[in-house]
């Protein structure tokens, strides 16, 4: 374990960085010795540095340099593999926060003896493994057009693509019809599988699809969107960063609509 290694740490869904001018940074194992219990989660290797995870255990932080931001703020400022990682990084520190007593009988439980990312319960011996919920994303094509929508909830101003939770029993296909009916009263037709990407708000796994329309007229859930429109590739609304599947999703139709 080296002291130079750098160190995610968190308090609940904000990330510890240090201020360096513009700049913000990892603080290293040795600059937050003095604060954190236990080893750590170890995460993997970046550029043959080995990073780590920590729950921040308290509720000042030790230094005015240092600074909490959350992921979706840091979201294009950190570059895309420290982020990703950064988002690894988080699921792991949040699920074992919230699986320190077994759902099966109720008892306390510890890490996996075998270092494998598992909580096991001390009085049944139930073994509990980090949660990952899949979710679909998709753009929608029509001719030259690509529909976009804007999410009720969204407080960036992005118009991106349809995005849903994967239901108990559904299977990946069945839940894209199902959100962009539900969405946006659309019927989408044939349809095929882009690429998925973590996305550690605060387990999701996206699981990215381009559809075609198949019918239908614009009538939005307004709940959950806010504005839905077709667009072209000259007439576009504000969209997400690149480093999003959103993104890709979008930039990956158009191209094929070119």
């Amino acid at each position: 374990m080296n002291p130079q290694d750098p160190v995610f740490s968190f308090v609940r869904n904000e990330l510890l960085l240090i201020a360096e001018g513009e700049a913000l940074r990892l603080p290293r194992r040795e600059e937050l010795a003095r604060h954190l219990v236990g080893p750590g989660l170890a995460l993997g290797e970046i550029a043959e540095r080995r990073y780590w995870a920590h729950a921040w255990p308290h509720a000042v932080l030790p230094a005015p340099d240092y600074q909490l931001h959350g992921l979706r703020a840091l979201l294009g400022r950190l570059p895309s593999e420290l982020w990703a990682l950064a988002g690894r990084a988080y699921q792991l520190v949040e699920w074992e926060r919230t699986h320190r007593f077994c759902g099966a009988c109720g008892k306390t439980t510890r890490r996996h003896e075998s270092g494998e990312f598992a909580m096991v319960c001390s009085g049944c011996g139930h073994t509990a493994y980090p949660r990952i919920s899949p979710a679909t994303i998709t753009v929608i094509t029509r001719g030259r057009e690509i529909l976009l929508a804007r999410n009720a909830r969204s407080a960036n101003g992005f118009f991106a693509c349809i995005a849903g939770f994967v239901e108990a029993g559904e299977s990946l296909e069945d839940c894209v019809r199902r959100e962009v009916r539900e969405e946006v009263g659309l019927e989408v037709g044939p349809m095929r599988y882009f690429g998925s990407q973590p996305w550690p708000f605060p387990h999701q796994l996206m699981l990215g699809f381009i559809a075609e329309y198949a019918g239908g007229e614009l009538k939005l859930q307004e709940d959950e969107i806010a504005e839905a429109g077709w667009f072209t590739a000259d007439n576009l609304p504000p969209l997400p960063p690149k480093v999003s599947i959103a993104r890709q999703l979008i930039d990956a139709a158009l191209a094929e609509l070119a």
